[in-house]
């Protein structure tokens, strides 16, 4: 149901006319590509952040950034868990979801994703291509999200920048068109070409790129006079890219086939401006969103939302639980009445936030593209959706990714039992891991399932220091998992080498294999089984 014209006419402009105003954007990388570094440098452009801002790696309290709060992070310099940031740049407004990077924590990025509507992909210069990279990649093409690519560390000794855009090309299919050039690179590096305008921009370092840096529009003649050899070699690439028609093709680039380049150092901020304006001029405004009768809803109809996270002990102080919304459409008003559409309650919305790192601000209102945060929503899953009460949606499911790692947890202390049942039950419902549950386990022996191994740890460490509880999280022999029946689950549960798992949300049946071969065995014995596969998974 749209807003209605007449006397809500100009609610609904005022709605579209926000929505203009957003971009919501997520950045997705290979961990140690520079990724919460850069993350921390649009807050400073942003003037979210003053001084300070550096990369994760540095020494001291320099090493806890903006967007990683959680001890773990700290710990470790690398980022687990999405963060959101808000931040205003050239009268928009920004809504920023950084993922986590390493490969673990796949299914945390793809919720993430489902949220954004266009991603900055960082490229480390001297590794191109990575792993993660491309599983990232595969995710934004499924979800057709536009793609602005950034090669970072150019300060450092780098690849051939045409070598770069050959891998894009060929690993990706998909048409890299350089908006920058580099001029030199490691030490050498001072700056790049605006191929649209074709002057050269010439930054200055700033000690620990603290602050942003500092930049001289230089015309060409003059540049080649003070540049010498390494201009000459960076116009030459560039006559090439012209002489190719690699250009600029902005409904090519919103359909997924097309991603403007941009090269710099995230570090010494060389190029986050430029890059930082193309997110603005060219990533796409909030549009309708597909509900799950693939019908597009206006962002100018009633308010929706969609929860894409949950968090819980955010602020240590409080031990409270927020889940995220990405505003879909209409209005957000702090105290309105919202209904989940899974269960139907009414959701208080007093105590709505936006968020950075630890860091909250109260919202009083938000319109589609924002995020905002819902302190205590009880009962609010990943996936569901949020709306006016007297304008109901339903969106599409957010799936889960097919578990290859699996540990048996026990707590070590009985006395501690309630607080690991409460513990498990939060980190299923955020999807920090998947809780299997077995007739004979039932609460105190749950199967946790993970992408990856490195999600226990964050398991452990948060069931031990948030919630109290002493916990064992025993090794599992499965190593795949399959969607299956209560008619095949009855068969199945005969067998030996298979276990069948119901998952503590949603009550899905899994069956869970010791070996790939018995599994292939089995569909090969009996066709009639209900084995079906899971995203992510291969």
């Amino acid at each position: 149901m749209s807003i209605h014209d007449g006397a809500d006419g100009e609610t609904a402009a005022d709605v579209r006319g926000q929505a203009a105003r957003r971009r919501t954007f997520a950045i997705i990388s290979h961990p140690d590509a520079g990724k919460t570094t850069l993350t921390e440098k649009f807050l400073l452009y942003g003037g979210v952040l003053t001084a300070g801002a550096g990369s994760v790696r540095a020494k001291g309290d320099r090493r806890a950034t903006a967007s990683d709060w959680m001890e773990l992070e700290r710990r470790r310099g690398i980022s687990v868990t999405s963060a959101v940031v808000q931040f205003s740049y050239r009268d928009r407004v920004l809504n920023l979801l950084d993922t986590p990077g390493h490969g673990d924590f796949s299914e945390d990025t793809y919720r993430v994703l489902s949220a954004v509507d266009a991603a900055v992909m960082v490229l480390d210069g001297a590794k191109g291509i990575e792993a993660q990279t491309r599983k990232l990649f595969e995710v934004c093409r499924n979800r057709e999200i536009p793609i602005v690519t950034f090669i970072n560390k150019w300060d450092r000794p780098a690849r051939d920048p045409l070598e770069l855009l050959d891998e894009i090309e060929d690993q990706l299919v998909l048409d890299p068109v350089p908006v920058t050039w580099p001029v030199g690179e490691g030490e050498r590096f001072s700056g790049l070409i605006d191929r649209r305008s074709g002057n050269f921009v010439r930054f200055a370092r700033t000690a620990g790129g603290a602050t942003t840096a500092e930049e001289e529009t230089v015309d060409p003649a003059r540049a080649g006079v003070e540049e010498g050899a390494a201009w000459h070699e960076a116009t030459e690439a560039v006559e090439l890219l012209d002489a190719a028609g690699a250009e600029l093709d902005a409904k090519r680039f919103e359909a997924g086939e097309l991603s403007p380049v941009f090269y710099g150092s995230a570090l010494t901020n060389f190029g986050v401006r430029m890059l930082l304006d193309a997110i603005v001029e060219l990533a796409p405004a909030p549009g309708a969103r597909l509900d799950a009768d693939d019908e597009p809803r206006p962002v100018d109809a009633g308010f929706s939302a969609v929860v894409f996270k949950v968090q819980s002990n955010m602020d240590p102080a409080h031990r409270d639980s927020m889940a995220f919304l990405r505003v879909c459409s209409g209005r957000f008003e702090r105290g309105m009445a919202v209904v989940c559409g899974r269960t139907g309650k009414t959701l208080a919305t007093k105590y709505a936030h936006t968020v950075v790192g630890r860091d909250r601000s109260t919202a009083e209102e938000a319109w589609p593209g924002d995020v905002i945060g819902l302190v205590n929503a009880a009962g609010l899953r990943v996936g569901d959706a949020v709306h006016a009460v007297a304008d109901p949606v339903r969106w599409t499911a957010v799936p889960s990714f097919a578990p290859s790692s699996f540990r048996v947890a026990r707590c070590t202390d009985t006395s501690k039992a309630k607080q690991f049942r409460s513990g498990v039950r939060q980190l299923d419902s955020e999807g920090v891991v998947q809780v299997l549950r077995r007739p004979e386990g039932g609460e105190s022996a749950p199967i946790l399932a993970a992408v990856g191994p490195l999600q226990f740890d964050v398991a452990e460490h948060r069931l031990r220091h948030e919630f109290g509880a002493p916990v064992e999280l025993a090794p599992a022999p499965w190593t795949t998992a399959r969607r299956t029946d209560q008619a095949s689950a009855d068969l199945l549960g005969t067998m030996s080498g298979v276990t069948v798992a119901e998952r503590a949300e949603g009550g899905e049946l899994l069956a869970l294999f010791e070996s790939p071969y018995w599994l292939a065995r089995l569909q090969s014995d009996h066709p009639e089984l209900t084995l079906e596969r899971l995203i992510g998974e291969g």
